[in-house]
């Protein structure tokens, strides 16, 4: 960190300034973008200041990976291609005959990457309801060598009660990973928790804006750094370093970004819920979600996704997509504008149709992900599109 190391700051500072130390040089403020592949050795085999490719190390990807690992309060970052590639790079280090439990509410590509990629090389995965302690504990096996969670999940915004799942799994020997992509470090912390990995898409929240494809593995144990960062460097999952630009120019920002995010999706639900064409609305900030004790409790506040299920079914939900103004209709999620996408046939279409309806996901989902705009131009938006 580049000034005061003698107290720990708090997460808004530390997103400022963790890994972004003025250039001794010149007092550039901002962090330069080495745009080269390849970097002036001082000696054979003797790198200046371990830099010798960039497809190893690069000194941008560096200050990144300071920066994520301090706001997720880990010893060490890793900075990956996309999300997708940093889950990559955490399943590889499994054999054949590995067991991992994971929730039956999970992103698309994650769940495509375990039954489609990974299942083929032998790993064995188990899906459970992740709100259940029990059901994870149930699934445990010898061979089980991690609990994979993802809280909020996605689509449903379901919350698995991180403080007993990872005694649980810590009890039983089994590595624990936490997709943070949803709550951001801002409003929640797994590794404090006990955590062994963090993951990120931060495509998502942590860049902010839609105009990068990143992610992170964060953790604390040196060992699985080694791991990781072998298979970065073997298989050349590392992130390019203007992206790496890009996404600490969003990190900046991350603090009062989510702030507003909350505050807009909140409102949101809370409009949505009185709604006559609404079936049902997942917001864990929302007093009638049953895990609204457990969001107080697990996070700083509630996140800016918000899921909503129609009377009328897909087909309404395809409606109400394709006639908003200000949401979107586009995949992805976290960027400063409000986007709306129905999961069953976008980002969960690779899950089989009664996989799906098996986890609670209903054919009619919309999935909103709720901007910084104004919030009563975003009411109107979606006002205007329930009741045409």
């Amino acid at each position: 960190m580049s000034h005061s190391d003698e107290h720990q700051d708090q997460i808004e500072t530390r997103a400022i300034h963790a890994g972004q130390t003025p250039d001794p040089n010149n007092g550039a403020v901002m962090p330069p973008v080495y745009l080269s592949s390849t970097f002036e050795q001082d000696a054979p085999a003797v790198p200046r200041q371990g830099y010798e490719y960039s497809r190893t190390t690069n000194p941008t990807r560096t200050a990144l990976e300071e920066n994520v690992a301090s706001l997720e309060g880990g010893a060490w970052g890793l900075c990956f291609g996309s999300g997708l590639a940093a889950t990559n790079a955490l399943l590889a280090s499994f054999v054949p005959g590995d067991h991992i439990v994971a929730g039956n509410d999970l992103y698309g590509g994650t769940h495509r990457i375990f039954r489609q990629v990974y299942e083929r090389y032998g790993i064995e995965f188990t899906f459970v309801d992740a709100r259940e302690t029990e059901e994870i504990a149930a699934a445990l096996r010898p061979e089980t060598k991690c609990v994979y969670l993802e809280t909020p999940s996605n689509p449903l915004l379901r919350l698995t009660d991180l403080s007993a799942a990872i005694a649980l799994a810590k009890d039983a020997g089994k590595m624990v990973v936490v997709d943070n992509t949803f709550a951001t470090p801002y409003l929640q912390n797994p590794l404090a928790l006990g955590a062994d990995v963090v993951l990120h898409s931060m495509t998502k929240y942590l860049a902010g804006h839609s105009d990068v494809v990143a992610g992170c593995l964060i953790g604390n144990d040196p060992e699985l750094r080694e791991r990781y960062a072998f298979n970065q460097n073997s298989c050349g999952g590392g992130l390019d370093p203007f992206s790496s630009f890009l996404v600490m120019r969003g990190t900046k920002t991350l603090a009062v970004r989510m702030e507003r995010h909350c505050s807009n999706a909140r409102a949101v639900a809370e409009f949505l819920e009185g709604h006559a064409a609404v079936e049902t609305v997942h917001y864990p900030g929302l007093e009638s979600h049953p895990q609204s004790e457990l969001c107080a409790r697990q996070m700083r506040d509630a996140g800016g996704m918000v899921s909503v299920e129609l009377k009328g079914g897909l087909e309404a939900g395809a409606e109400l997509s394709k006639r908003s103004r200000l949401f979107i209709l586009a995949e992805s999620l976290g960027g400063v504008e409000s986007l709306i996408e129905v999961p069953p046939i976008m980002t969960h279409a690779s899950i089989p149709a009664e996989e799906r309806r098996a986890s609670g996901m209903a054919d009619g989902l919309v999935r909103l992900s709720v901007g910084i705009e104004n919030v009563d131009d975003l009411i109107a938006d979606l006002d205007q599109a329930l009741s045409r």
